[in-house]
């Protein structure tokens, strides 16, 4: 009924299951036989299928400002709403890139928002589906690959303008080709920018934005959720936000409760949304507000259920948390509609259209 972070619940991730201890985890992503070496200031410059080098000075990196909040309390203490980009923008950009996250980041978002899940080696990479069948130039499930495979794919294969689609000329695919070196990549971008990245690199690239982190539920081989799957990626993104020192400036979530339930055990100090059955609970009356909850993160509507009934926002700001919304329908991602949330007294919106969002909060 009520949903958190973003659409597309239930969807997969794994090998022949977890494996990898959060710790070994932790290190294998920056290990040269799990993961390619990484830095805490910009993307790699070199990639196994792109020989070029971009020299080009400053780099887009370089210039990201620092946001008005780099800590989940000074967020949820500013004084207008806060705008979170969906994937680094989504609709602007190709999905959950470095490329994307480093312009919704020029673009002043405050948040970064992304879907994390476990590849074969049991490395935490940034990516929505439970295949790379929608994003990239061929199939498989990212629970089957390891984060080498995943990073030689080109993860900008199929956009264009504000979505993938399949059926237009190959020079409509605007940055179809910058992954393998064929396309010059823009101005401050390298061929790395355009590849499935791990959390780790992301959260070294954006020290001082605050992570917005839905764990991802994988389907087993019989098509049902793997809950222990993502309970076990839950334990290893635990970990590796303490080593990266992450704890007061992420965020949280899953569509499954049971993730949430283990997450906040795993990291107790770490804020955290509601997960879906939580949230139904808490709305028929039958369950809290767990302690760590911060915010709830909602679609506009869900199963008849209208989110945005002004009485039902104030029910849910009167437990003391806030109330996120994530457009999910292309008519809803500009700024005339992320401006009537804002009028609702939504408290800040999951944009897919990161520009928008903020000539919205800011207007």
């Amino acid at each position: 009924m009520l949903t958190s972070a973003c659409g597309g619940g239930g969807e997969s991730t794994t090998p022949e299951g977890p494996g990898t201890d959060a710790a070994d985890t932790a290190a294998a992503d920056d290990t040269a036989t799990t993961a390619p070496p990484e830095t805490t200031t910009a993307p790699s410059t070199t990639t196994t299928v792109a020989t070029t080098t971009t020299t080009e000075a400053p780099t887009a990196v370089s210039q990201i400002p620092t946001p008005e909040a780099s800590t989940v309390a000074d967020l949820l203490s500013l004084d207008r709403p806060v705008v979170a980009a969906h994937g680094g923008g989504d609709r602007s950009y190709p999905h959950s890139t470095m490329y994307a996250f480093v312009e919704a980041a020029l673009a002043g978002t405050d948040v970064l928002e992304m879907d994390l899940q476990m590849t074969a080696d049991g490395v935490l990479v940034v990516h929505h589906d439970a295949t790379v069948d929608r994003r990239t130039e061929t199939t498989g499930r990212v629970r089957d690959l390891t984060v080498l495979e995943l990073q030689e794919l080109d993860k900008a294969y199929w956009f264009h303008d504000r979505g993938e689609e399949r059926d237009l000329p190959d020079d409509q695919y605007p940055f179809r080709g910058m992954r393998t070196g064929d396309v010059e990549p823009p101005a401050g971008y390298t061929a790395d920018d355009f590849k499935i990245e791990t959390f780790r690199t992301l959260a070294e690239t954006f020290p001082d934005h605050v992570l917005d982190l839905e764990i991802k539920v994988p389907l087993d081989d019989d098509g049902e959720n793997d809950i222990a799957y993502a309970i076990e990626a839950a334990r290893v993104l635990a970990a590796t936000i303490e080593e990266l020192d992450r704890t007061d400036s992420v965020i949280v979530t899953s569509f499954s409760s049971d993730v949430m339930i283990a997450f906040r055990e795993f990291a107790p100090e770490v804020a955290t949304s509601p997960g879906e059955d939580e949230m139904v609970a808490w709305y028929l009356g039958t369950g809290g507000i767990a302690e760590q909850d911060v915010l709830a993160q909602l679609p506009p509507e869900r199963l008849g259920i209208d989110i945005l009934d002004p009485e039902l926002i104030a029910r849910i700001q009167a437990e003391g948390i806030g109330v996120w919304i994530w457009p999910n329908s292309d008519d809803q991602e500009n700024e005339a509609f992320y401006r009537s949330l804002f009028e609702l007294g939504i408290d800040g919106v999951i944009a897919g259209v990161p520009a928008e969002g903020v000539a919205a909060a800011l207007g």
